[in-house]
């Protein structure tokens, strides 16, 4: 088969399925963002970076800046059909930044999957959620209506679709979900697995070890989408009962979802304005965004792993924190009680309860939960039995790409990428 991956972050959820396919002797190709400089297992080509659209509105911009960057994406693809004389058998891409959109007109012969991996809703998801950071729910609602044009016209045009949970497949309307196959992009276990020798060094020439007191708190960027002001409120009571405790923290200061304080330069700073003065900094440890290693590391180390979230995404995070055997207190919102399950395999709370939060944080911390050990077990065991990467997502994930392709049989005549330098070419 030749395989068509389409990501502008390439090689994004592809990472581990690029490669498996191309093992199993198929063409594997990726179209990505010009800008794009990550390294890739398989050939890529580039298409060229889009201008950003200005408009009237915020909402209307989003929904210009998908289309443009749907039409450059396509752009590329008709280079490459044209001068190259490539026409994929399946084509398989992220919707989300509208680069799907026009795929279908380029290659109307080709399988189209899309990897759908979440439908925004004006009502019952993250919108209006957090009462606290809303200020407008009305143009709230407006963005998240625009926001999702490009994910339903994605998935009204592909053959067949793919999400990492159930939770996320739910997203979509029930006349939509039908198209949707629910597969976890899978958790490495083997790389991701309790050590009792890890420790971590901190920049103040501090090491910490697997076994001491260390509270781990893991996003992308630290903002309330992932509960960061929540658990800032929760730690002064945590530090006041553990006087021992270390908490590290992982995250860029910017925003990924939502947007920044109308008060403050970042959450970070506005959070150490309002309860710094109650904290012993010299406990908190704030590491930024840090390399996998150094990742993996922390969450080896630590006592207790705090996950918070809004109805949202699932975060990689929480699924690694588990593999590692971690005892989990998370927040208990719908995309959470989907892998957790409160006394079985970690400890939930509510989102909001800041004393609950604390409580159970001290708890854990203190090693005074019985169940601790058994909970960190059932937490790993829970990705081994169904979101361990080599045990069941890949295998799942490769069955389901090679179900679209054309019946098996000869190979098709060369398609001209020979001539593309892999990582250079740039069709569009």
């Amino acid at each position: 088969m030749k395989i068509l991956l389409v990501h502008q972050n390439f090689p994004g959820q592809f990472l581990h399925l690029a490669p498996e396919l191309a093992r199993r002797g198929h063409e594997v190709l990726a179209l990505t963002d010009q800008k794009n400089d990550r390294p890739s297992p398989v050939r890529v080509v580039k298409y060229k970076t889009p201008v950003d659209i200005t408009c009237s509105q915020t909402f209307a911009e989003t929904y210009a800046n998908y289309v443009e960057r749907g039409f450059m994406a396509a752009r590329g693809a008709r280079a490459l059909r044209d001068r190259y004389n490539y026409y994929p058998d399946v084509i398989f891409g992220h919707s989300g930044w509208g680069e799907t959109l026009f795929l279908r007109e380029i290659w109307p012969d080709a399988k189209l999957l899309v990897y759908a991996e979440l439908l925004y809703r004006t009502r019952g998801h993250d919108v209006g959620f957090d009462p606290e950071v809303v200020k407008n729910l009305d143009n709230s609602r407006f963005a998240t209506t625009a926001r999702n044009a490009h994910l339903a016209m994605g998935i009204l045009q592909c053959d067949a679709a793919l999400s990492p949970t159930r939770y996320q497949a739910g997203s979509f309307p029930p006349e939509l979900q039908s198209k949707i196959t629910v597969i976890h992009d899978g958790i490495d276990s083997e790389k991701m697995r309790p050590e009792p020798d890890a420790e971590v060094t901190l920049p103040n020439g501090r090491v910490l070890r697997a076994g001491d007191e260390v509270l781990t708190y893991v996003s992308r960027s630290l903002e309330p989408y992932r509960g960061f002001h929540i658990f800032m409120r929760a730690l002064p009571d945590v530090l006041e009962a553990r006087p021992d405790a270390q908490v590290v923290m992982i995250g860029g200061d910017g925003v990924s979802y939502g947007g920044k304080p109308h008060d403050a330069e970042s959450w970070k700073a506005k959070m150490l304005a309002e309860v710094g003065d109650r904290l012993d900094l010299s406990r908190v440890h704030f590491l930024g965004r840090v390399n996998y290693g150094d990742y993996r590391r922390v969450i080896q180390v630590g006592r207790v792993h705090c996950y918070l979230t809004y109805p949202f995404v699932l975060s990689w995070s929480l699924t690694e924190a588990m593999s590692a055997g971690a005892y989990i207190v998370a927040s208990g919102t719908e995309p959470v009680r989907e892998l957790i399950r409160d006394g079985e395999n970690g400890r939930l709370v509510p989102f909001f309860d800041i004393p609950a939060l604390s409580g159970a944080l001290i708890r854990g911390l203190s090693n005074e939960d019985p169940d601790a050990g058994a909970l960190r077990r059932a937490a790993r065991q829970t990705i081994l039995d169904g979101y361990d990467l080599r045990r069941h997502s890949l295998p799942r994930l490769v069955e389901w790409v090679e179900r679209f392709g054309p019946p098996p049989g000869p190979a098709p005549g060369g398609s001209g990428l020979s001539r593309l330098e892999s990582g250079q070419g740039d069709p569009g």
